[in-house]
């Protein structure tokens, strides 16, 4: 697989090839082609997650003054997979993504996912190609430049965060989120989760991650509480 389009279009050549091949190796495409050779990604995506998480937590902390809840929303809109998938989209990754055929038929939520992913497991494998400084100017230059904007158009919404300080106000507790049901492949999990105050269930929100479900959750206790 010829990936020097990509390369220039990510301005970083790699050493190791088959490190970016790995990335973009979907577990869908392993059950159709057996001697492939490589593994899929997701090792390198829950590797590059933790990239991400530490690059743009760095960031807030030394350009943002605001205090730890701003900065965890503000990270929370800004690497969440819609976001993430759009920056994957921006790169033509979707190009280059090996899948089952019927993987590649998949549009909507489901593909979203799947760019997210992707990008998550490309940032880890230039982190292993490259080092932290390589990654870091990656993550600058595709993920964080969008900030401002979310910011200035006002997408930062954490409805968990919200719906803690009205729980709290009010009855002096802290809600939790238990996982309900799960469903679907591994790769491609959906989760239902529920929100307590105490042990009454409030509400319930289903995801692609248990993190998604349970900002699905926090949404419609806000929506059916009377908090």
């Amino acid at each position: 697989m010829d990936l020097s389009e990509l390369e220039k279009k990510i301005k970083i050549k790699f050493r190791d090839q088959t490190l970016l091949q790995t990335a973009l190796t979907h577990r869908s495409y392993l059950n159709e082609n057996r001697g492939w050779g490589l593994p899929h990604n997701e090792r390198l995506e829950f590797l590059g997650d933790a990239v991400l998480e530490l690059i743009t937590t760095e960031y807030l902390y030394l350009n943002y003054s605001e205090p730890e809840g701003e900065l965890t929303n503000f990270r929370s809109a800004l690497v969440n997979y819609k976001i993430l998938s759009e920056i994957a989209a921006s790169l033509d990754l979707d190009k280059f993504i090996l899948l089952s055929r019927g993987e590649a038929k998949d549009t909507g939520r489901a593909r979203q996912v799947i760019l997210a992913n992707a990008i998550e497991a490309l940032i880890g494998a230039i982190y292993l190609d490259g080092g932290f400084e390589v990654v870091k100017q990656f993550i600058y230059t595709n993920i964080i430049t969008r900030l401002d904007g979310i910011i200035n158009a006002g997408k930062v919404v954490d409805p968990k965060s919200k719906l803690q300080e009205l729980v709290q106000e009010k009855i002096g507790v802290t809600p939790h989120y238990e996982v309900i049901a799960e469903w679907g492949p591994d790769h491609n999990k959906n989760f239902e989760v529920g929100v307590f105050v105490d042990k009454e269930q409030i509400a319930k929100g289903t995801g692609s991650s248990k993190q998604e479900a349970e900002i699905a959750a926090a949404q419609n206790g806000l929506k059916v509480s009377d908090f």
